[in-house]
């Protein structure tokens, strides 16, 4: 906790430092943000420049995804959210809506405009009657995990500590139970969502199946979703954590990950093979999964066999295990993501995985870069048959497993280069994955990890025209559109 707050800190001056005249402005009370504290009821508050509970609003896990607010918004009820879309939207007033702050493309859930962070929404309600969940938007997984836990239950959610439920949903949602159930989007029954109208509607496939599709995976674009409601599953205690490894061992780790890749097919089981390049060298962060409290053997003793340099498994709660992951590691620095979307990894794919750590490493350490790291995340190739229609993923016929790209930095003066990096090594792993059948050409890219200037056919394929003309139907006045993100 106290990283995260200096973290902030060190954010909060950096966005003002050098902008007295922005400053000034902040200090004063914008006449929209007085206009929605007048008109929302004690539920809602209105925060200013100056208090902690601003700070804490629009506050990002990168912090180059922050941005100074004219105000921040806590809304505590959906009816005044409603009321909050239509002052912005009557005065065509710029504004972010913010889950869990876990995004890496700039503006996307921060904006100089007015910032509605959705943490009031944090209820977790289980009916073991319909064995669902109705999971708040303010949440992240962490806390879905913890109070579904007595109940023995648990839901297709984030991997690793920190991540929120609503970008994470909207967006589609891998998971450590994606071979069993599919994506966090095909377990979900219902949203409530407050449309760009106003209205606070409850959208389930048979009210409104259009505007259901569009929701599973559409990202923001259709209104603010307050509640999720998802499919639950049983939950026993698990096994895995996290295993390190040192450069010597790259060969054996590879090895193993691309035949885990090739030949595993029990749904249970799942990993998570990142190369990093840290403090001048290359190494191995491994996370293992198993949904039971023991493996069957042969699945992860490669694995087990390799020396390490630190090694974390055990049979656990499934919150341990998430929180195994030093995910907040690089918390407060810059950051981007960007991906390719692969149907399996192979020897040669990995050897240049492990190429592309060591040539960014070493060349984007000299511009304050700390972490460059490249996810490996192999599926089953059924991960799709879980699921109908969505709007994400546009083919359900061939399952794609996605493969990240994060770099962190520290200094601004350098975004443009990690971006353009970032591009440069994406196409390099994309184009060697197809043209050694590992890749298809065109395959939709998950939006969770997409870089923000991703076009939308490069995510949604043959679903934008569809998106769109719904978009122009839900929203006519395109509300939305005054907010960051991908947008139709």
């Amino acid at each position: 906790m106290f990283f995260k707050n200096f973290a902030l800190a060190a954010t909060l001056v950096s966005l003002v430092k050098g902008h007295p005249a922005t400053i000034e402005k902040r200090l004063l009370f914008d006449p929209v943000c007085v206009q929605i504290s007048k008109a929302v009821s004690s539920a809602t508050d209105v925060y200013y420049l100056g208090d902690l509970r601003y700070g804490s609003d629009m506050a990002h896990w990168a912090s180059s995804s922050s941005q100074l607010a004219k105000c921040t918004v806590r809304p505590g009820i959906a009816a005044d959210v409603g009321i909050i879309l239509g002052i912005l939207g009557s005065t065509r007033t710029p504004f972010a809506v913010k889950g869990g702050g876990h995004t890496s493309n700039p503006g996307f859930s921060s904006t100089p405009g007015v910032h509605i962070a959705m943490s009031r929404f944090s209820g977790v309600t289980y009916d073991a009657a319909s064995q669902t969940a109705v999971i708040g938007a303010g949440l992240v997984w962490d806390d879905v995990y913890a109070a579904l836990e007595p109940h023995n239950v648990n839901v297709v959610g984030g991997r690793v500590s920190g991540v929120g439920v609503a970008g994470f949903t909207l967006g589609g949602g891998y998971s450590w139970k994606t071979n069993q159930y599919g994506l966090t989007v095909d377990t979900i029954t219902a949203f409530e969502l407050v449309k760009p109208s106003g209205a606070v509607v409850t959208v389930t496939e048979t009210s409104d199946p259009d505007l259901f599709f569009g929701l599973k995976g559409g990202m923001n674009n259709f209104g603010i979703v307050t509640r999720f409601t998802l499919k639950t599953f049983p939950q026993t205690k698990v096994w895995g954590g996290l295993i390190t490894f040192t450069f010597p061992h790259i060969p054996a780790v590879a090895a193993a990950t691309a035949e885990f890749s090739a030949t595993v097919t029990d749904a249970k089981a799942s990993i998570i093979t990142t190369y990093n390049f840290l403090l001048g060298q290359p190494g191995i962060s491994l996370l293992v999964f198993y949904d039971g409290p023991t493996p069957p053997a042969g699945i992860f003793d490669k694995f087990l066999a390799i020396p390490h340099l630190t090694k974390d498994i055990s049979t656990r709660s499934f919150l341990s295990l998430v929180k195994s992951s030093p995910s907040d590691a690089t918390y407060g620095q810059r950051g981007i993501f960007n991906t390719v979307s692969l149907t399996q990894y192979t020897p040669s794919l990995l050897d240049a995985i492990l190429n592309e750590t060591v040539f960014w490493g070493s060349h984007l350490s000299l511009k304050s870069g700390s972490f460059i790291s490249y996810d490996v995340e192999p599926f089953l190739p059924s991960l799709f048959s879980h699921g109908n229609s969505s709007a994400y993923p546009p083919n359900r016929a061939v399952g794609l497993s996605p493969f990240n790209i994060y770099y962190a930095w520290s200094l601004e003066l350098f975004d443009s280069h990690f971006h353009k990096a970032a591009h440069e090594s994406a196409a390099r792993i994309r184009n060697l994955a197809i043209s050694e059948g590992q890749g298809v050409l065109g395959a939709a890219v998950y939006p969770n990890y997409a870089i923000f200037d991703t076009p939308l056919e490069g995510m949604y394929g043959e679903n934008v025209a569809t998106l769109q003309s719904l978009k122009a139907t839900i929203d006519p006045t395109n509300i939305m559109g005054l907010a960051g993100g991908f947008k139709f």
